[in-house]
């Protein structure tokens, strides 16, 4: 894989749209105050530093560890924050001078930036027109990532590679004994993901026994608590790989009664009548449509939405829920959870979480979880 190439055809698409709307700078930022993907998937430097592309295709990367910079990133120049004593606001003003902007030209800033870090930028950058706008270049990045290229898809077959695999050896320890509690199964995942190259769980692992699992999202994440105990216990885990995540879940139903059966047949209908509405120019409300009525149907109710896309976020466009766009539509290259549960605070919860890759001609799935019953 060319990465210099493939982070500048990125940053390409970026720079032309700009040009298209007349701004001349765009900054992306990423900090302990809040983290921007977008350097990661404009550059490949995983973490912690300022990045400006302007209209003319230029990119500069200004990092806080110079040396992971050296190693990873993807850049026209990388300039250490050290030489602006780690002020971004003083380096943009050294390198925005440096271009022969007209007074006024705009420089586009992602919409959720910190009130008090826009009013420092604004202060020392007085020339020119500061924009937070929430249709601009940072939104333009977000709706390119919702569409993942071969390296993307990549990646996120083996994030998923690994956690099926994860899957496999959790039941098999369930039913040798081995997995016995929430936290038996939470630490093997921290450990395991690490042995075959991941980077991290790509959010806290949720392990709820039956004494929890009527929790949408148990909390705390796990306890010492019984898993896969009489009842119904949820696992919801997934892991990164070169930074793109896999989002899992599967349920365990160890000798159900017939109420719970009730729960874990209509939950497995939904996910495989609804995968069937997962397919390229389908209207993503359709597939949300499916799901509410055979819930709805039972006298059921799915407390959350039915999936949303993953990439170098666990949550990312496109969300399939009821607030999604009337005309909005599946496109090859999303990758999105497809996602139904189902909750009660007698019985316990059940959810089937797999991770859907929409193609040209259909869709593929790239994790196999399943509802265990044992």
């Amino acid at each position: 894989m060319d990465f210099d190439v493939l982070y500048r055809t990125r940053r390409d698409k970026v720079s032309s749209y700009m040009k298209e709307q007349g701004i001349k700078a765009a900054v992306f930022e990423d900090s302990e105050d809040r983290r921007e993907p977008a350097l990661r998937y404009l550059t490949g430097h995983p973490t912690d530093a300022l990045l400006l592309i302007t209209d003319d295709g230029n990119s500069i990367l200004i990092p806080w560890d110079e040396n992971l910079a050296k190693e990873r990133a993807h850049a026209d120049q990388i300039i250490p924050s050290t030489k602006y004593e780690r002020n971004y606001a003083k380096a943009l003003v050294e390198l925005l001078s440096s271009y022969a902007y007209e007074k006024g030209s705009a420089i586009a800033f992602c919409e959720e930036t910190q009130y008090c870090q826009y009013a420092k930028y604004r202060e020392e950058l007085k020339d020119w027109d500061i924009q937070l706008k929430e249709d601009s270049v940072h939104n333009f990045v977000r709706n390119m990532r919702a569409v993942k290229d071969s390296y993307e898809i990549e990646c996120t077959k083996k994030a998923c590679a690994i956690t099926d695999d994860m899957t496999l050896i959790i039941m098999d320890g369930v039913k040798s004994g081995k997995f016995t509690t929430e936290m038996d199964v939470a630490l093997f995942v921290e450990r395991y993901l690490r042995e075959k190259g991941a980077e991290r769980t790509s959010f806290d692992t949720l392990a709820a026994g039956p004494a929890r699992s009527f929790a949408i999202h148990a909390f705390p994440g796990y306890t010492g608590g019984l898993w896969a105990s009489k009842g119904l216990s949820i696992l919801d885990y997934g892991v990164c790989y070169e930074g793109y995540a896999s989002d899992c879940t599967i349920t365990v139903a160890n000798k159900p009664s017939a109420e719970q059966q009730k729960l874990l047949d209509l939950v497995q209908t939904a996910a495989d009548e609804c995968r069937k509405l997962y397919m390229p120019g389908m209207k993503i409300s359709d597939a949300v449509a499916k799901a509410d009525q055979i819930f709805a149907e039972a006298g059921r109710n799915m407390p959350h939405g039915l999936g949303h896309g993953t990439g170098l976020e666990i949550h990312e466009a496109p969300f399939v829920s009821k607030r999604a766009p009337k005309d909005k539509t599946f496109i090859p290259g999303n990758i999105i959870t497809l996602e139904p549960g189902l909750y009660d605070p007698e019985l316990g919860g059940v959810r089937l979480e797999n991770d859907v890759l929409i193609t040209e001609t259909g869709n593929e799935l790239l994790l196999h979880s399943k509802i265990f019953i044992i």
